[in-house]
């Protein structure tokens, strides 16, 4: 996947959060101020002051004048993906980010999917990759952030991001439709992504995907990572959202209070516990689910209860919800449930590059004599895509 974008930059943390209600709580609170109260609310940077013009995000429609002389109207939040695991809001108003990626909200849409690579950690066991259908954020658990590489360089699922003549070659090596051996039939760009979920490892200058040679192995691979994107994507692109069994699946035994100071996890009865709150059966491989040596379950918590954790936060940031609320619930009960599943098909990826490591792989110079390397420099870059005028910094249209 040549060509690939770093993370966002949003350069105050105030612009996202997990409740939506608090970012128009945050950005009225902005727009009402005046002078050094606004500059100081706002946290400006090199890239970002409160007098700072700026081009409307791809598909947004949003002020492009500086926020203390035309704030206009708020800008609705939208659904990102922050790390592995969890989904938070982002006011989508270039003028609050340093860094969008513009180029990443150009191609977002119903066809699109993102991979993003978790910063490297020696000895991590964590997955290497996660996929996602909204737009990534980018943040690594492990403080190194990765690269973000989307699924298609074009909106609409038009030109797959992958090294020109892949598809092909794979396909001419026996991994295609065809069968072990037969060749001919060029893989297609999901299959592609499906193995590279389930045989990418992580690796100190970004992830390595090894490319077999046996067909049978090659599908063993494609398979497990549909069922990695399957989980990953919680029911996004029409699939089903992600259910354990009947007798393992969690519920809430004791409500969850306002303010939960603390999360931790009884092993002896498999329960999570927010102070008073319970909720059960919780697995333990579920509540052990690390990425960048950090528990999901912990993190995931972490950001929700710090509107009230720390007392001493200042300014926006320390808008959030007066307490708990009901949503949050429903979607920790699916974060169990996804991490709960996603603990035997882990399993089969260890023995997946097991049966890898034991075997040839596609090498260098097979690559270079199908055409696939050198990648050229072009697959490298965003593709144009501009299918509509975009407005940039004080109303001015940008010609890409």
């Amino acid at each position: 996947m040549p060509w690939s974008v770093p993370p966002l930059r949003t350069g105050r943390s105030w612009v996202t959060g997990p409740d939506p209600a608090s970012l128009k709580a945050r950005w009225e609170r902005l727009v009402r101020a005046g002078g050094e109260e606004q500059e100081r609310l706002f946290r400006p940077t090199r890239s970002r002051t409160p007098r700072t013009p700026a081009a409307a995000l791809p598909g947004r429609a949003a002020s492009t004048g500086p926020l203390a002389r035309d704030p206009g109207a708020y800008p609705e939040p939208v659904r990102v993906q922050h790390g592995p695991f969890d989904e938070q809001w982002l006011i989508p108003d270039h003028r609050l980010i340093d860094a969008a990626r513009p180029e990443l909200w150009r191609v977002a849409d119903a066809q699109q999917l993102f991979v993003f690579e978790h910063g490297f950690l020696p000895g991590d066991s964590g997955p290497a990759l996660s996929v996602t259908a909204l737009l990534p954020d980018g943040y690594s658990p492990a403080g190194r952030p990765g690269r973000v590489r989307p699924l298609f360089r074009r909106p609409g699922g038009a030109e797959p991001n992958l090294a020109p003549g892949l598809c092909a070659a794979l396909g001419a090596a026996g991994l295609g439709a065809r069968g072990p051996g037969a060749g001919g039939e060029p893989v297609s760009p999901e299959a592609v992504l499906a193995w590279t979920l389930a045989a990418a490892r992580p690796a100190p200058g970004g992830c390595l995907v090894p490319l077999p040679r046996d067909g049978a192995l090659w599908s063993a691979g494609v398979e497990l990572g549909r069922e990695l994107l399957r989980l990953m994507l919680r029911g996004a692109r029409g699939g089903e959202r992600p259910r354990l069994p009947g007798g393992r699946r969690p519920y809430v035994r004791s409500a969850v209070p306002p303010r939960p100071g603390s999360v931790a996890y009884d092993a002896a009865s498999g329960t999570l516990l927010l102070d008073e709150g319970r909720i059960a059966p919780v697995p333990a491989e579920a509540w052990e689910f690390r990425v960048g040596g950090v528990r999901m379950l912990e993190v995931w918590f972490a950001r929700r209860a710090a509107a009230w954790a720390d007392a001493e936060r200042d300014g926006l940031d320390a808008m959030g919800p007066a307490g708990w609320p009901r949503e949050w619930t429903s979607e920790l009960l699916e974060l169990i449930t996804v991490l709960a599943l996603l603990d035997p098909v882990r399993d089969g990826q260890r023995e997946l590059a097991e049966r890898i490591g034991a075997t040839r792989t596609l090498g260098r110079e097979e690559l270079r004599a199908a055409g696939v390397l050198p990648v050229p420099a072009a697959a490298r870059r965003p593709a144009s895509v501009l299918g509509r005028r975009e407005e940039g910094p004080g109303g001015q249209f940008a010609l890409l």
